[in-house]
């Protein structure tokens, strides 16, 4: 496989074109951003760690019969992917409050929701990413009704699914992100990743609010040990697909 030129380049990785116009491939970088990028650094590691977490929770969602647009890893910061056109919304999924959650509602931070939350926010830096009402979403075409159906129930089949994993690797699944993508036979796909940058986890067996924290927050609120936090979640996920295998 040749690559050609940088297609995108994004806050946590660069896309380029392959010699196959249906195959892209996604390089993860170190950079670390946050507060829609008010906030700006980097993570020792974190390209490699990512894109290993991610390839692993691609084919464990794979296997189970959700598509996504995971190919291969030809390399361990780099992940072979399917071309899709991107739908620009971050659909965060809530089982616990927390972030802006807590800071828009008053909900204590820990809350345990009592039915997943599913919410759109509009993928656009230059607006901040606002969340958006169904109707909303829909005024601004960002998506067909259809789609939205399609996502919500994805996500909270996602969402179960990584529940069950995350606890095997002993870790609390918070609240995450996912991105969707249609590709060139109108297939609706998983795309982006799935890690400590796009998941807020809390250590199982730690009751300390700071000492739990296993993701981006680390890097957020200024926790320290931001890579030993990442190393930890890729080995327990390293391990928890070993022993299921």
């Amino acid at each position: 496989m040749s690559v050609h030129s940088k297609l995108y380049e994004g806050k946590a990785k660069i896309l380029y074109t392959t010699d196959d116009p249906e195959v892209l491939l996604a390089d993860f970088k170190d950079d670390a951003t946050a507060f829609n990028a008010q906030k700006r650094g980097s993570i020792l590691g974190k390209g490699k760690i990512n894109c290993s977490i991610s390839t692993q929770l691609f084919q464990q969602l794979e296997a189970s019969g959700i598509k996504t647009h995971f190919i291969d890893s030809p390399a361990p910061h780099q992940m072979r992917v399917k071309a899709v056109r991107i739908i620009p919304l971050e659909v965060v999924i809530r089982n616990i409050a927390a972030g802006s959650l807590c800071q828009q509602t008053g909900l204590e931070l820990g809350t345990l929701l009592k039915q997943p939350l599913v919410e759109f926010y509009y993928k656009n830096d230059q607006l901040g990413d606002p969340l958006l009402t169904r109707d909303r979403l829909l005024l601004l075409e960002l998506a067909t009704p259809e789609q939205v159906d399609a996502i919500t129930h994805l996500a909270l089949e996602i969402n179960q699914f990584l529940q069950e994993f995350w606890s095997r690797c002993g870790i609390t699944l918070v609240d995450f992100k996912l991105e969707f993508g249609v590709d060139s036979q109108g297939n609706l796909l998983l795309a982006d990743e799935i890690s400590p940058d796009t998941c807020r986890l809390w250590n199982i067996t730690e009751a300390d609010p700071n000492r739990r924290v296993m993701d981006k927050d680390r890097f957020r609120k200024d926790l320290g040990n931001v890579e030993d936090a990442y190393q930890e979640v890729l080995q327990r996920v390293l391990q928890a697909v070993a022993t299921q295998n």
